[in-house]
């Protein structure tokens, strides 16, 4: 369910406007990133290979080096030697396939890889955006879009916009050709919001935000807690008209990283990362987070927790078995979170050995049931208050005869989510959503904890570790 924020409404808006982008950020780093070509190529067994798309953004690169590419490629598989980077004398080919295409950079320069690989991997989300299929027949048939769009994300070996929303703007679908007529470029082309389109309208303006938060973690057989960690993220629901412009507060129990600050009773958040629409320069001063949103969907955040967490719900078990004619199996699931709060869909998955049969269940709460396919006893709880305990026995027969090796022991997981809950305790205190022409709007919170990795090791007559 969502929770309704109180509303703060303003028609006086002064931003200074957030304009980050990947050519900026491999400035910061320092980085000379040049992408020297884009090629796309066919892999078919029976045709041979053929480049059917290039674009040459430096001539740094002899336009005949690529013709290297795919002898080495096919060396590599032959050899079982296969790696997303080959090079060849001083040319570097990064790659990546999709259906039956290779979309290809290459540079001689020490390049950012990482941002090669997500500039590639965009461009094949772009192209799919514009053609619904990315295969032969839809390159060939959309050429000179295909040019136009290589033209407009990336300038000089520097990679520009490449928000599909943004490109479709200034380049059709239809006529695969640039708009004319217009006696400017589109807005956002010089616009410092890159990431959100002018003259957004809708009928009922509202903003849906959601705190979520998965818990990592891992306890050995005898009960201490091996690895603990919780990853969160505010993602957003943006239905707003205009260019408005949103300032978040979060609650002072929350204390961020770089601020170099000890407080007791505080949650310290790592490994923060904004959207490119925060004004970082800002949020440095005085920890306002404000921005203007991209419409629809996105993440405004993301951060981490790397603290000693109490596990939200404790599991017990013991395997043991008797005369290996049969295994008894005891799980007993604790709640270890307070009595207003409820995790839904609880799902524990207990490892059962590959060649038991017979099985036989008995829960205080919910439902249990065998999955042979899996070697697990799924027990389902749908509703599991806070402050409670509920037991699971299970009964199966073994073969008479019984192998002498060691049988390993896989851990159990456990699956939840618990609403209006969050590990690190961040509440977002207001919400306020400024626009110059004054209209009301809503804006909804909600907060989710969600189960990520989490494995217990079980407890054997045997004393043996976990195996993962």
């Amino acid at each position: 369910m969502w929770k309704q924020l109180s509303v703060t409404i303003s028609d006086n808006v002064s931003p200074s406007w957030c304009n980050v982008r990947l050519k900026e950020v491999a400035k910061w780093a320092g980085l000379k990133f040049k992408l020297l070509k884009l090629k796309l190529h066919n892999d078919k067994p029976h045709l041979p290979f053929q480049v059917l798309i290039c674009r040459n953004y430096m001539g740094s690169v002899d336009m005949n080096e690529i013709d290297h590419f795919m002898p080495m490629l096919m060396k590599r598989e032959e050899e079982a030697e296969m790696t997303p980077l080959i090079t060849h004398g001083t040319t570097h080919f990064l790659w990546v396939k999709h259906s039956n295409l290779y979309l290809v950079a290459m540079t001689k320069k020490n390049a950012n890889a990482a941002l090669v690989y997500s500039f590639l991997y965009k461009i094949v989300e772009v192209f799919k955006e514009y053609f619904k299929e990315l295969e032969e027949e839809s390159i060939r048939d959309n050429f000179v879009t295909v040019y136009e769009l290589m033209d407009e994300v990336m300038d000089f070996g520097f990679p520009q916009t490449t928000d599909s929303k943004i490109l479709q703007e200034y380049i059709t679908q239809q006529g695969h050709k640039l708009e004319v007529g217009a006696p400017r470029p589109p807005a956002t082309v010089t616009n410092a919001v890159s990431w959100r389109s002018e003259g957004i309208r809708y009928r009922k303006n509202e903003v849906f935000m959601d705190v979520i938060e998965s818990v990592n973690l891992l306890v050995s057989a005898n009960g201490s807690v091996l690895r603990s960690e919780v990853v969160g993220s505010i993602k957003l629901k943006v239905v707003l008209s205009g260019m408005p412009e949103l300032r978040l507060g979060l609650n002072d129990k929350v204390l961020f990283e770089i601020t170099g600050r000890e407080k007791s009773k505080t949650v310290e958040l790592e490994d923060v990362k904004f959207h490119q629409c925060v004004r970082l320069s800002r949020f440095e001063n005085d920890r306002t987070i404000s921005f203007i949103p991209p419409d629809g969907e996105s993440e405004l955040m993301s951060y981490r927790l790397n603290t000693t967490v109490k596990p939200l719900i404790w599991i017990e078990s013991v395997i043991e078995k008797f005369s290996h004619s049969r295994v008894e199996i005891k799980v007993k699931a604790r709640s270890q979170f307070k009595s207003r709060s409820t995790a839904n869909n609880v799902s524990i998955l207990v490892p059962v050995p590959s060649d038991a049969d017979s099985p036989k269940f008995k829960t205080s709460m919910g439902s249990a049931k065998w999955l042979p396919e899996k070697n697990v006893v799924q027990w389902n709880i749908k509703s599991f208050p806070g402050g409670k305990e509920y037991l699971m026995r299970a009964h199966f027969g073994l073969p008479s005869v019984e192998g002498d090796e060691m049988e390993a022991k896989r851990p159990i997981t456990v699956n939840f989510e618990i609403p209006y809950f969050t590990v690190s305790g961040i509440q977002v205190r207001y919400l306020k959503i400024i626009e110059k022409s004054g209209y009301q709007a809503l804006p909804w919170v909600r907060y989710i904890t969600q189960s990520g990795d989490i494995k217990y090791c079980i407890q054997t007559n045997k004393n043996m570790d976990c195996v993962f």
